[in-house]
């Protein structure tokens, strides 16, 4: 790991303003992802912009419907949250799966979408439930924040503060789970609104998140497993690796999404 200069500013606003003047600048959030890699020599950063000091940043709410939670929230703040758990008890459930303990009381839910894994939960949350990111900026419907392999809409600079994820009618979330590093091989998030319109977020199986309309339609007409029962999700694009094939994926994408919707409350 190269040398860096460290940073820790109390608010969003200073945050933004290190960064703006560092001609080589990165924020750390949970740090899961950021040193590991940092470790290995494969990113390097003259200013390391430290977010966790931020208080302003972490909490949940519950207003207008929606359930905001803030960018550095850690994702066992989110499994165990009383407001979560009743408002979208498949949000709170999904938290608790990501990783292991470690990761989940000091990974943020913030950190998990900046990074965009492909096999993170979180985006498939926000794809399946409709979420906004907010930023210091600006706020970004989930359909067009994820843009490819570890890729989001952000700007350089900006920071996301929150997500507001709209409750649903029910929800449901299902993954099966790589059994060392607990990522998603794959992973379905559904959700009904309550206008009746279903979302399906689906995690692990492509180079980023991405929702399968054929499957949204079906549920809309008719909420049952049997509805989605023929529905094949074409394996053309899907990642194929050391871990799952992408025939393999699109299998478990059918599967996933029928024990989500048997699951939905």
């Amino acid at each position: 790991m190269e040398n860096f200069n460290y940073h820790r500013p109390a608010t969003v606003a200073a945050a933004a303003a290190l960064l703006k003047k560092s001609k080589d600048g990165v924020y750390l959030a949970g740090g899961h992802t950021l040193l590991p890699v940092m470790k290995q020599g494969l990113r390097s950063a003259k200013d390391v912009v430290d977010l966790s000091g931020i208080k302003a940043l972490a909490g949940i709410k519950v207003s207008g419907g929606n359930v905001v939670i803030g960018a550095g929230t850690t994702h066992m703040d989110v499994a165990t949250s009383s407001a979560v758990k009743k408002a979208i008890p498949a949000l709170a459930e999904m938290a608790g799966k990501v990783g292991g303990v470690h990761v989940r009381y000091k990974g943020t839910i913030g950190g998990s979408i900046a990074n965009a894994d492909p096999a993170a939960d979180y985006p498939s949350a926000c794809l399946g439930l409709g979420a906004t990111i907010v930023t210091n900026q600006r706020k970004i419907p989930a359909d067009k924040f994820f843009t490819g392999v570890f890729q989001t809409a952000l700007k350089k600079g900006e920071i996301i503060t929150a997500v507001s994820f709209p409750i649903p009618k029910r929800a449901a979330h299902q993954k099966f789970p790589n059994p060392a590093s607990r990522f998603a091989l794959t992973g379905v998030f559904l959700s009904q609104g309550k206008d009746g319109k279903v979302r399906v977020g689906v995690t692990g199986a492509g180079p980023s998140a991405f929702r399968v309309a054929e499957m949204e339609a079906a549920l809309s007409k008719e909420f049952s497993e049997k509805a989605i029962a023929g529905i094949k999700v074409p394996p053309k694009g899907l990642l194929n690796d050391m871990h799952a094939s992408a025939a393999y994926r699109a299998h478990l994408i059918g599967v996933m999404a029928r024990r989500a919707v048997a699951a939905a409350k």
